[in-house]
């Protein structure tokens, strides 16, 4: 009993459960599901006040059991922060499963002192929670359900928030497989009374089970009014309701883009944006970079092109075919016969047979080279002194000419460097066809490690071309290893060694010997450039965030915002009105808040249908570069961007906060990287990357530091887990979980 005579171990069913202020929120949302008639396992809490009088706690809990079934069980956390829409603390305290009766008392106080973690203490920091850290913690103890299958449903799409289907996860055995990342779930998609099943090994349920879990999903979500996260488990063919939260960070999106086509988030920019983008980038800088590469397409191509970008749910997608019909940008072709040859020339030639595209490319990269380029860096070395002293004007007349620079600049990375990868896909289909047997491994072998693509990490190299985000000459501690350059030359010698064998085996036809010495001189020099073009272009960002964030403090000065960075989340007319002429702390405010929510969702990689011969041409790159390979059951799969095959635990990595704790062997999963994530790359066994390409600095940089890399996989920073054992095969695009801790084949 405690000190005002209320039991502090009382069971689930009984009212004092319900009371949340005491049985924390977990307890209490399962104490109310027992009670509509769910079918939550029996159990006790042990209530926070249990620690006034443990002697008497303990004899309570003891006979609370008696009454019980035997078996084991489990002894879980419910404290009052817990299981919230804000912030679930999900997996922060601890849980102690299959314990035996006599042993429950000592794990009720090891999930008790759990509370004092740091682990708890960071996320309630993170969280801002304001419940009292000392205001102690109820403990749940179930009867252990053995299960025989097991996993999570979600009432609502967590990725898209459509809450008209029901997402199921399962796993054989108890649902901590789930949780800690032994096993890739199989998982079923439940819209109405149809059932789809999705990737995964375990071929553990059948749909009517899935459509069973995802009934008993919708009944937690009526009983409380809003899209919930379960935990449920099956034994002897019982279905048990383990345990119910609501899903954080949920919103109501729909990816729509502005007007019908093939949206994709990996096209031009969007390689360089890991983030949503804040609503100033997305008003004046990305305007200013589609002018400038609509002025470079007509003066290299005799027709503007003018990119069609969206920024949907915060993140940034562009369309290939630009704005306006396709009928109509055809009819603008056929009345420029010379632009629609250099078109044909770029899209077509270049893949089909690249030396009959090297003229009109070698055209594009002196422009870039003797023009582009050069005025870019005047403007930017002209400006960067002056920068503490221009006025507001100045400061935005500067951005304004920088943008539309680097928006020139943008369309000669993308016509130059962005060929590159269509002459490697043609090299490689000649290599395939004509002498796969003596090639052992990935073509790429003979197109890494050349003179001028030296892994470096300049000061302007980019986190996000939103500048908004630090670069990386902010970032003291931000350094590459030492050997990473020694590895580089090794690359070399070994991809020689490739190139005198794939010769070897051509000695008798010098008509195909000839040709392979073409294609490779080729691809070696798009190599070089594409490295040299993109570590050019964000020349001019630490400018950009500079002059930006003066514009910011300005504003500060004058009452219009709190502090400098504010500025990223007001529009380019807000920007312009005069100091402290208006308040608008409460829209950056609302905006910072929705800018938040938005990096939480997984945006999908594409939006609408591709044209067919779009699809094809690039599914047949992709599986063109793809090395014959057992796809393990259950791996996910991507785009085999840089040979060789390694294993380490995973390390999921959102953003530079996070690159300290990056550890030498560790895997890095992220959504996307960008330069200035390039020291990670020296310390890194493998990259996985939800996004990405063939030609994206993921694929690019993991090829010249010599690890493994596997990127386009959709959502594998979703699937994997922080420690998990996965192992990484570059050359034929899987990951897969499981394998030897230190087990490396690099190429």
């Amino acid at each position: 009993m405690s000190t005002d005579d209320r039991p502090v171990v009382v069971s689930l069913t009984d009212p004092a459960a319900s009371e949340r202020a005491r049985s924390g929120t977990k307890a209490a949302t399962l104490a109310r599901l027992a009670r509509a008639g769910l079918p939550v396992p029996e159990g006790l809490i042990v209530l926070p006040e249990a620690g006034r009088d443990w002697e008497a706690a303990r004899a309570a809990l003891a006979a609370g059991i008696a009454g019980m079934r035997r078996g084991l069980f489990a002894v879980r956390s419910s404290a009052l922060a817990e299981d919230l829409e804000g912030a679930s603390f999900a997996g922060q305290y601890e849980t102690e499963l299959n314990v035996p009766a006599d042993e429950v008392p000592a794990a009720v106080r090891r999930v008790v002192a759990s509370e004092a973690n740091e682990r708890v203490r960071a996320y309630r920091r993170a969280r801002a929670e304001s419940v009292d850290e000392t205001s102690g913690l109820a403990v749940i103890v179930q009867r252990m359900v053995d299960a025989e299958r097991a996993g999570v449903a979600f009432t609502a799409d967590p990725l898209t928030g459509d809450r008209a289907e029901v997402v199921v996860s399962a796993v054989r055995g108890l649902g901590d497989r789930l949780v800690s990342g032994e096993a890739v779930p199989d998982e079923w998609r439940v819209r109405g009374d149809h059932a789809k099943r999705g990737p995964g090994s375990e071929n553990v349920i059948d749909a009517a089970q899935a459509r069973a879990i995802a009934a008993l999903a919708r009944r937690v979500e009526h009983e409380f009014g809003v899209p919930q996260d379960i935990e449920w488990a099956e034994a002897q063919g019982a279905l048990y309701l383990l345990q119910a939260r609501p899903m954080t960070a949920l919103s109501d999106v729909d990816w729509n883009p502005p007007f019908k086509g093939w949206w994709l988030r990996n096209l031009r920019l969007g390689e360089l944006l890991p983030e949503p983008v804040t609503p100033l980038f997305a008003d004046w800088l990305l305007p200013l970079l589609d002018s400038g590469h609509a002025r470079a397409t007509r003066e290299d191509m005799g027709i503007a092109v003018e990119p069609a970008s969206a920024v949907i749910n915060g993140w940034y997608y562009t369309t290939a075919q630009g704005r306006g019909s396709p009928a109509g940008m055809l009819l603008r072709l056929i009345r420029r016969p010379r632009a629609l040859m250099r078109l044909f020339t770029l899209l077509v030639q270049t893949q089909r047979d690249p030396r009959k595209a090297d003229a009109l490319l070698t055209r594009l990269a002196e422009r870039w080279r003797d023009d582009r380029q050069p005025r870019y860096d005047r403007k930017v070395a002209e400006a960067e002194p002056r920068v503490d002293a221009m006025s507001r004007e100045e400061l935005a007349a500067t951005v304004d000419e920088v943008g539309v620079l680097a928006g020139e600049l943008g369309w000669s990375v993308e016509s130059v460097a962005g060929s590159a990868w269509k002459i490697e896909g043609a090299f490689n289909r000649f290599v395939r066809r004509y002498i796969a047997g003596a090639l052992a491994g990935s073509y790429q072998r003979m197109i890494i490690g050349l003179p001028g693509t030296e892994p470096d990490l300049a000061a302007h190299a980019v986190y996000s071309l939103d500048p908004y985000w630090p670069t990386a000459g902010e970032h003291v501690a931000a350094s590459l290893d030492p050997a990473v350059l020694a590895r580089h030359r090794r690359l070399r010698e070994e991809g020689e060694l490739v190139v005198a064998a794939c010769r070897a085996a051509l000695a008798g036809d010098p008509v195909k010997l000839r040709r392979f010495d073409e294609l490779l001189a080729l691809a070696r020099r798009y190599a070089v450039l594409r490295e040299q073009q993109t570590r050019a272009f964000t020349r001019g960002w630490p400018l950009l965030r500079r002059a930006v964030l003066r514009l910011g403090a300005m504003s500060a000065r004058g009452g219009a915002i709190e502090k400098a960075d504010d500025v990223f989340f007001l529009t380019h007319a807000e920007l312009t009105v005069a100091d402290g002429a208006r308040d608008l702390r409460t829209a950056v405010a609302e905006r910072r808040s929705r800018w938040d929510a938005q990096r939480r969702l997984v945006p999908p990689l594409e939006i609408g249908a591709p044209p067919a011969i779009a699809r094809g041409a690039i599914s047949g790159m992709v599986e063109s570069a793809r090395a014959a390979s057992r796809q393990p059951d259950g791996a996910i799969v991507g785009h085999p961007a840089s040979p060789g095959r390694a294993s380490g635990p995973v390390r999921i990595v959102s953003g530079p906060e996070q690159f300290d704790a990056f550890e030498r062997g560790d895997v890095l999963v992220a959504r996307t990287t960008a330069p200035a994530w390039t020291p990670l790359f020296s310390r890194a066994a493998a990259v996985v990357t939800d996004g990405g390409s063939l030609a994206a600095h993921a694929s690019l940089v993991a090829r010249e530091f010599g690890i493994p890399a596997v990127v386009a996989t959709g959502d594998a920073t979703r699937r994997l887990r922080d420690g998990q054992i996965v192992t990484v095969d570059g050359s034929a695009g899987w990951v897969e979980v499981g394998g030897d801790r230190w087990g490396a084949d690099r190429p």
